[in-house]
């Protein structure tokens, strides 16, 4: 089979425009970028203001391995089928970030046959949303840094600044950094680091504003710093708020692309699961509600993180109820949860498999916590045989789990039909969507919830530094905030290495911070880190160009 890239070379395009008005979008209300990308703007959010709304579909995974398990495939699939079976489909993704691009996963447009497009641009600059944040971010940076050499008029203490500046690549030697040495002309010195763009609470707060008033307000609740008086200080008081606002106009507006088969996408927003909230903008999925009869949309990594964070923070949040959600799973992650090495996946193994079922039977619980139907997807890989199919279903029947094979990599939207057809009846099906905890509970109890009910913990445990944030947090009001649990994305525990369904464990929090202008709070768990670094051998060895322009390696 050709590559991604390959398939994606050979794509014929519609216009965009054209593409918009298959969705009842005129061409004032779209932005182009091209031919093959348009912002939607404000004009078009008044008008489908009072518009109802689709029906809300959550793909969503079990715990992958390193290489994912193609869930942003399935979601394009399933979008793809679901217009083949004549509905309006229209799905709503979060946009790839240039640290996995270039480190160890690859792009995020999908792949094979179920592939957003144009991909080579979604994946690397796109319609430059990503610095745009970039931008805004380090904008305060430089504002407060400023600030201090100015004579410091709110006596902030440079021991206690809590926001860092970013960069959207997987660069460890930035994680802690000094700056402001060279003397007095070059600022006050202070230890500092970067985080990855798409961990920023600037992102976040993108991802969560409905508007440009509200994402002005939430860019001034963000908290900078602590005085010498150990009082909190906050953006608006560097009154930079408004310039970071400005900064964010174009990049608040949802982008809309399409599929290989034509289908309607937006892609708005990317922060990870494992170190952010793991969702698209609400912008974005409250757009595709509005034009489509299914909104299908993706929450990173697996249920533990990503769907957990799409129903108790951005559900919450928009007031969103998804109708289903489909489960991805696939031979290998089960076999690799299993205890299979992953030079190994591709060898028959129904013993491991079956051992690794058990994270799939976990996954499949939890979602039924939160009220809403499951469908499993089975995404099929060139390397899966028979028997292990077999067993793969025989588990879902055990678990009474609606589920289907999907090879929408090799077949596109064709691939996806008997999905979309389990996906459609488990929408239909009455249900009453509720987060997992009560905002009145403490943060403590917010976690314990999540370890002991999602995860499978017996305890918590939390170091002094962690027990002095929750303190700090808990005195400026952020009780009662959801939480935003920063965890690796490998095992349902915080130990990458304890995979299929640990129980009993000790979660360890090491940390907590206020995102108050994002409105949670993150919890920082196990030895997870904001700046990933690149792998031994990156993706970008593999990526190049020629004297045509056109781009390889790109996956």
């Amino acid at each position: 089979m050709q590559s991604d890239i390959e398939i994606a070379h050979q794509a014929v395009l519609q216009p965009i425009a054209a593409i918009a008005a298959r969705l009842g979008v005129s061409e004032d209300e779209l932005d182009l970028y091209g031919k093959y990308k348009a912002k939607l703007n404000d004009s078009l959010f008044r008008r489908l203001a009072d518009k109802t709304d689709g029906k809300l579909i959550l793909v969503t995974a079990i715990n992958p391995t390193p290489a994912g398990e193609g869930k942003t495939t399935t979601t394009v699939g399933l979008g793809d089928a679901l217009r083949r079976l004549g509905k309006q489909a229209v799905i709503a993704l979060r946009e790839p970030s240039l640290g996995p691009v270039f480190g160890m996963k690859g792009g995020a447009a999908g792949g094979g046959y179920a592939q957003v497009m144009p991909m080579e641009d979604i994946n690397l600059h796109f319609t430059g949303d990503m610095h745009a944040i970039t931008a805004a971010n380090n904008l305060l940076c430089a504002i407060l840094d400023n600030h201090l050499q100015q004579g410091n008029a709110l006596g902030i203490d440079p021991r206690r600044i809590l926001f860092k500046r970013v960069l959207d690549m997987n660069d460890r030697v930035l994680r802690q950094t000094v700056v402001g040495l060279g003397g007095k002309g070059n600022g006050i010195p202070r230890e500092d680091g970067f985080v990855i763009t798409v961990a920023s609470e600037v992102m976040a707060i993108l991802c969560l504003a409905r508007n440009i008033a509200d994402l002005k307000k939430r860019l001034g609740t963000i908290l900078v710093a602590y005085s010498y008086a150990g009082e909190p200080v906050y953006c608006r008081q560097l009154g930079v708020a408004g310039a970071m606002a400005a900064l964010l106009k174009d990049a608040l507006n949802p982008n809309l692309v399409q599929t290989l088969e034509g289908t309607a996408a937006i892609i708005h927003g990317g922060p990870f699961a494992n170190i952010a909230h793991g969702c698209n903008s609400v912008r974005a999925t409250s757009l595709a509600l509005k034009l489509g009869d299914y909104c299908v949309t993706e929450a990173g990594f697996g249920s533990d993180l990503g769907a957990e964070k799409f129903m108790d923070i951005k559900c919450r949040a928009a007031g969103l109820h998804p109708a289903a959600v489909v489960l991805v799973a696939t031979i290998r992650a089960l076999k690799y949860n299993g205890g299979v090495k992953r030079d190994a996946l591709g060898n028959e193994d129904v013993g491991a498999l079956r051992r690794g079922a058990d994270n799939l039977r976990a996954h499949i619980a939890n979602m039924r916590r939160f009220g809403v139907p499951v469908v499993v997807a089975i995404n099929r890989f060139g390397t899966d045989t028979e028997a292990e199919l077999s067993a793969v279903e025989g588990i879902c029947r055990e678990e009474h789990a609606s589920f289907a094979l999907s090879e929408v990599f090799t077949k596109g939207g064709e691939g996806g039909l008997d999905l979309a057809k389990k996906v459609i009846e488990a929408a239909d099906t009455p249900s009453s969507f509720l987060p997992l905890y009560d905002l009145g509970l403490s943060l403590k109890e917010k976690i314990d919830t999540l370890a002991q009910k999602l995860y499978g913990a017996g305890e918590v445990q939390y170091t002094p530094a962690a027990e002095k944030a929750l303190a700090e947090i808990a005195a400026l009001g952020g009780n009662k905030l959801p939480i935003c649990v920063a965890k690796t994305q490998y095992s349902l525990s915080d130990d990458a290495s304890a995979l299929g369904r640990p129980k009993g464990f000790t979660l360890h929090v090491r940390d907590a911070r206020l995102s108050a202008g994002a409105g949670f709070v993150v919890i920082y768990t196990g030895n997870i880190l904001q700046m990933p670094g690149l792998p031994k051998k990156p993706a970008a060895e593999l990526i190049d160009i020629d004297e045509n322009g056109t781009i390889t390696g790109l996956f």
